[in-house]
Order: structure tokens, then C-alpha cells, then sequence
């Protein structure tokens, strides 16, 4: 028998790309659907059957009765949180415990671990990262110096650990003068989401997805946040604490690289960033402000602006080379439908030095534009490549020159429907 393959599906600058109306869209084409990082800090916004979600650590094939959704190792999980996000899916009339399995590997996000997060951010003072604050930083600093909780550990002498950590956690606060807090209502519903948990199938993932690569079956991986978020590839210290290149898919699932076969990047057709951290492109003019009306370009999970520019070619150039991307997916193409000019980073400068590559100290380096003429039309009841106006399909023309890499699948409004194939 054929051995199966995994593809890998990233946002491939900062993230908030639309991967999950891509996943979606991909997931009758897979038998297996993974989330391989990251935790709750990422929504992926999906809007099925005129209803919306937002999925923070279920993967986006959920609402596919016929697939397999796992979380995998990489992942770190928030008991009280997972249950409110699954509880609403079960709501909406979707069953979860037999379509999806959890890996015994992943690690656990204590309610100290979020309080330690806006403890960290504190002492930071001017400096701060822009963390979302749901704890996953000090989970995967605990998960690197090997104290963390896993998920297999709630099935053996649990409570025990649990205070063993807990007081770990409540010690390094009062080193911080950080005692200004009451977790007790929290940790009541955090328990309740640990025993919710053990309804699910817990399981060593990676030798499940292996075994269904070796019966011929395919593998998509969805990842969280954005290639420029990753923790070792990122713009750091503003940045990610997972591994969210093709790289952690590998990590992240426990898959051999050479079972990755194509590698689909999603980007927008400009730039978003949320949080702290340079961002060469960004607009602070009234452009900028209509970018971010336009696009809605709000967090799914946290609510914040983001910040909006145009689109970054120096960026994407290194995050397809990091990832070896081999399909482009272009996103909210017609958020852009009213400019008369389209402006498109092609270089960085600072102190007199001009730069095509993405440089190690990403602060204070200023974009180099070039112009290409707007589109002017609406593009969000357009269905097929042919109808696309001159200016639009010359501008993905450009794209995929500089990029070196097919653009094979463009968005033109959230609608499923409207994600043509190209």
C-alpha cells in the first residue's frame, strides 16, 4: 500500500490569516485532520452553515462528521477552556468525543500559568512582549524545563502533581510581589474541564497518525500563529513559544520530514500584525485605518486592533524559504478593492543599508515600496479566475515573480464559496 503523506497548512507572516476557513475548506480532501501547535491564543474563525465559530484548540475539521481531528504533542491545552469551547460545538449539534483524540504529550496550562503570565508582562515594563495572557508562555517554559503537566498525567496521582506544581507556580509570584490574585473560582471550572477531558480519547497520537500514514492515509496539518511568530525564526523576543513552521510540524505531531509533501502558505493580500514587535510595513495614516475597517482586522480571541499595512515581500520571501512552501494562499484579496494604488514592500532600509533579507535585529528598519496600480472593482461575488479584473491578476502576477511560488488558491470574501481555485 501507498504510504500516506501529511500536508502542512501555516500562516506564513504573523499570523490571523484565515487559516481556518482554509482548513475547512481542505478537509474533504483528508482522512485526518491535526493541530500540531500553539494553544488557545489562536483563534481560527470559521463560518459553516451560516453559523460562526471561533475554534481556539479543536482543529478546524471538526465540523467534517467523517473526519479524525487530533491535538497533537505540540500543543498545549487549557482544560476549562477546551470544555467551553467544545461544549459550544456540542451545542451547535457536533459530536467530539470519538472524532477527536488528544495526545497524552501535550501539556497542560495551569491557572497559575496564567497568572504568571500577567506577572511576567508586568515586570517587563515598557518592554512588554504582547502576550494574550492565557498562560501559554510559562506553559512551555515549564513544558522546556521538564516540570511541566501533561495530559496523561490527570489519569495517575493527579492531585498531587498538580499542588506540587501549583506551589511551584505560587512561589516564583511572591519572588515577583505578584500576590494580588484569586484563582479559586477559576480552578473549580479548571478541574471541571479536567474531568471533562477523560470523556475523550487520550492517546499517543504520534503513533496513531503514523499508523495512518503506513494504511495510505493523508495527514493536514493546521498550524497556529504565523511563521514570523515562531520561537526560533520569529521576530524575538516578540514571538510565539512553539515552533509554528513546517519544522514543528514534524515536532509537533511526531512525523519523519520526509512524510511532509506539499506545504501551502497562507498570507493576506497585505499585512496584519497583533501585539508588540517590529513591523516595517505598518500604517499609522488614515490608509492604514481603512485597511483595518475593511478587513475587520480585529483578534478573534482577544479582541485587539491589529495593526495593518501593505503587503511585505521581504517578509513572505523568507518565511517560503523556512518552510519550503510550495502553494501560496492569498487571503481577504478584496480588502483592497477600493485603493487606487497598491504599494508592495520590497526591501528594508536602515542607517543607509538596503536589504532584501529579513535582517536578525528586525527593529527601527523602514519599508522600500513600490507602486502597482488598484483593481477598483469589487471582487467578493467573483467566482472564477476569469473574471478577474486586469489589475487584480496582474497583481498576482507580480506576487508570484517576486516570490518565486504559485499562487494557487485566492479568497475574495469570507464565504466558502468564494475560494477559487486557480
Amino acid at each position: 500500500m501507498t504510504k500516506g503523506k501529511v500536508d502542512a497548512l501555516l500562516g506564513i507572516v504573523f499570523g490571523d490569516e484565515g487559516k481556518g476557513k482554509v482548513v475547512d475548506f481542505f478537509t474533504p480532501k483528508y482522512d485526518v485532520v491535526a493541530r500540531f501547535a500553539g494553544g488557545p491564543n489562536a483563534g481560527h474563525t470559521i463560518i459553516f452553515e451560516g453559523k460562526k465559530f471561533v475554534l481556539r484548540s479543536i482543529p478546524s475539521g471538526i465540523f467534517d462528521e467523517g473526519k479524525l481531528n487530533i491535538i497533537g504533542n505540540g500543543c498545549v491545552i487549557a482544560p476549562d477552556l477546551f470544555m467551553a469551547e467544545a461544549h459550544e460545538l456540542e451545542v451547535a449539534g457536533y459530536s467530539l468525543t470519538e472524532r477527536l483524540h488528544i495526545s497524552r504529550r501535550a501539556h497542560l496550562i495551569l491557572p497559575t500559568h496564567r497568572v504568571l503570565d500577567r506577572a511576567y508582562e508586568a515586570a517587563k515594563g515598557k518592554a512588554k512582549v504582547g502576550t494574550t495572557g492565557k498562560g501559554i508562555g510559562p506553559t512551555y517554559s515549564d513544558k522546556a524545563a521538564r516540570i511541566g503537566l501533561r495530559v496523561g498525567d490527570i489519569l495517575h496521582d493527579f492531585e498531587n502533581k498538580y499542588a506540587i506544581l501549583k506551589a511551584r507556580h505560587e512561589q516564583i509570584l511572591r519572588d515577583l510581589h505578584f500576590t494580588d490574585y484569586d484563582i479559586a473560582e477559576e480552578e473549580a471550572r479548571w478541574m471541571e474541564g479536567v474531568e471533562y477531558m477523560k470523556k475523550f480519547q487520550l492517546t499517543d497520537t504520534e503513533v496513531e497518525i503514523n499508523r495512518y500514514l503506513r494504511e495510505g492515509k493523508s495527514v493536514l496539518a493546521e498550524g497556529a500563529q504565523g511563521s514570523l511568530l515562531d520561537i526560533d525564526h520569529g521576530t524575538y523576543p516578540f514571538v510565539s513559544s512553539s515552533s509554528t513552521t513546517a519544522g514543528g510540524v514534524c515536532t509537533g505531531l511526531g512525523v519523519a520530514p520526509s512524510s511532509i509533501d506539499r506545504v501551502f502558505g497562507i498570507f493576506k493580500a497585505y499585512s496584519t500584525r497583533v501585539g508588540a514587535g517590529p513591523f516595517p510595513v505598518e500604517l499609522f495614516d488614515e490608509t492604514g485605518e481603512e485597511i483595518r475597517r475593511i478587513g475587520n482586522e480585529f483578534g478573534a480571541v482577544t479582541g485587539r486592533n491589529r495593526r495593518c499595512g501593505w503587503i511585505d515581500l521581504v517578509a513572505l520571501k523568507y518565511a517560503i524559504m523556512i518552510n519550503g512552501v510550495t502553494d501560496l494562499v492569498m487571503m481577504k484579496s478584496d480588502v483592497l478593492d477600493s485603493f487606487e494604488t497598491i504599494k508592495v514592500c520590497t526591501a528594508y532600509t536602515k542607517d543607509g543599508i538596503t536589504t532584501t533579507d529579513m535582517p536578525y535585529d528586525t527593529e527601527g528598519w523602514q519599508a522600500v515600496y513600490e507602486e502597482l496600480p488598484g483593481w477598483k472593482t469589487p471582487l467578493d461575488k467573483l467566482r472564477r479566475e476569469s473574471d478577474f479584473p486586469p489589475a487584480f491578476t496582474a497583481y498576482i502576477n507580480y506576487l508570484e515573480q517576486a516570490l518565486e511560488t504559485p499562487i494557487k488558491i485566492v479568497s475574495v470574501s469570507p464565504d466558502r464559496e468564494a475560494t477559487i481555485i486557480r
